[in-house]
């Protein structure tokens, strides 16, 4: 099973994560709050949390304001906000499937954002269930590469109990991710790191049993900015779909 997607290596291509900085902070906060509530607010008790922190330490996240969210979601700082965990679904243009994960204190806010955005880019926000069933959660683990010897690689992961592995080309930067079951992303992520392998992330993904490929030029675009809208939406945590663009029609495209 292919570990990442399109829309994956169109983000990282992008690289516009400081232009977003104040988002990309609310949105890491969220997450570490939400951590902190379901868990132990001792991130090494707690691997959603942990790996929480080092998405926030990563994006720039001062140490204060790691410490703030951790506080708040634990209640040391009395109540927290009611954020809720909620998925919603919709279709795109060209008929692409698109999932979204969303942390929100207003479902009505954040479903007429969604609604919204759908409408004004040729795609419908739809009911519960409509395309769930075309993804998968999956856990993924984001290594810095090369491998220095891959056959070694393969036979801890196989002993780990790890689904697949892939070595993406495609990217600026060297990166493996391995695909395993959501339930065992802590006992595989954390021998990896001790065994000196560089793990830039671990969380769990939703992955399409299938793809869309969209082959015409003004499609695409409306897709794409489709896409960058619902991110942009500050109650949305993730935003999965089940395209695909080939590289050529990829090249032509604005993504500026």
């Amino acid at each position: 099973m292919a570990g990442h997607s399109k829309w994956a290596n169109i983000k990282r291509q992008k690289a516009r994560v400081d232009a977003k900085k104040g988002k990309v902070f609310a949105r890491l906060s969220r997450a570490m709050i939400v951590a902190a509530r379901n868990g132990l607010p001792d991130p090494a008790a707690n691997f959603q949390l942990r790996w929480a922190i080092e998405k926030a330490k990563a994006a720039g996240i001062p140490n204060d304001n790691i410490e703030r969210a951790i506080a708040k979601g634990s209640g040391q700082l009395g109540a927290d906000d009611n954020w809720e965990e909620i998925q919603y679904e919709g279709y795109g243009p060209s008929g692409v499937a698109i999932l979204i994960e969303a942390l929100t204190d207003n479902r009505n806010r954040t479903a007429a954002d969604l609604r919204s955005a759908f409408s004004k880019h040729g795609g419908n926000l739809g009911d519960m269930g409509c395309v769930g069933w075309m993804f998968e959660s999956k856990g993924m683990i984001t290594l810095a590469g090369p491998l220095e010897d891959e056959e070694a690689f393969l036979e801890m992961l196989l002993e780990l109990g790890a689904e697949s592995y892939e070595i993406l080309d495609d990217t600026e930067e060297s990166l493996v991710e391995v695909c395993t079951h959501p339930n065992d992303l802590e006992k595989i992520a954390e021998p990896l790191q001790l065994q000196g392998y560089a793990v830039k992330e671990s969380e769990t993904r939703w992955l399409a049993n299938n793809t869309v490929d969209v082959v015409e030029r003004d499609a695409a675009q409306k897709l794409l900015k489709l896409m960058d809208v619902l991110e942009d939406l500050d109650d949305v945590q993730t935003v999965t779909a089940n395209f695909e663009l080939h590289d050529t029609l990829l090249a032509e495209l604005d993504l500026a």
